[in-house]
């Protein structure tokens, strides 16, 4: 994987509202009362999560930090009036194709295939800001993939399986698509980052993963 300049990012005020109220919840999540400011200091945050715990430890602490953010009537209600079908599923891309940017960068709703049907649910980020920043597969895996995987397929009862590619840093997200199981996802035999991950050893499956 080739090396490149961190792409730079001009968040508004509606982005560093995003961005405080994620780095909120996960400081209170930590226990910390001091919240570091922007964008970087919500990655610190996320190293921080990884410290002395494991990974699902630490995909169980980001489930709580999402179920912290939307209210458990406000998700009751959406698995009772909604089936994820095709209408529901397109309509999450088209939401997450505005809601997200602060959190991943640029991107924007594509066709996809499920269950031999096309449909336009699914969601390309053209380079994830997260993981180009973080630098590390396991931060992306642990917590942002599957804690997004899970919560929106268990919490909203809408399937959503992501997808991240760690030589562009693309990254794929299909909403009425079940996430397989983590033996039949390529994800978790993702090796270190080396030219990122400053703790990176081999290039054997990242330990943190």
């Amino acid at each position: 994987m080739k090396t490149t300049d961190q792409t730079q990012y001009n968040d508004n005020w509606l982005d560093r509202s995003f961005i405080y109220l994620f780095s909120y919840k996960i400081a209170k999540a930590l226990g910390q009362k001091e919240v570091p400011p922007g964008y970087s200091g919500f990655v610190s945050l996320s190293k921080a999560v990884m410290n002395g715990r494991n990974s699902q430890e630490q995909r169980d602490l980001i489930r709580v930090v999402l179920q912290s953010i939307i209210p458990g009537f406000v998700l009751k209600a959406i698995r009772t009036l909604f089936t994820p079908n095709q209408t529901v599923c397109e309509l999450n891309a088209w939401f997450a194709s505005l809601l997200f940017e602060w959190l991943v960068g640029s991107l924007s709703v594509k066709e996809v295939e499920i269950n031999g049907k096309k449909q336009k649910s699914g969601v390309q980020i053209k380079k994830c800001r997260y993981l180009e920043q973080s630098g590390c597969a396991a931060m992306c895996i642990n917590l942002c993939k599957v804690p997004t995987q899970n919560f929106f397929t268990e919490e909203f009862g809408i399937p959503l399986t992501m997808i991240p590619n760690f030589e562009d840093f693309s990254c794929e997200m299909i909403f009425g698509q079940m996430p397989p199981p983590p033996d039949r996802d390529s994800a978790f035999m993702q090796s270190c980052l080396t030219s990122t991950c400053p703790s990176a050893m081999n290039k054997n499956v990242c330990p943190k993963i």
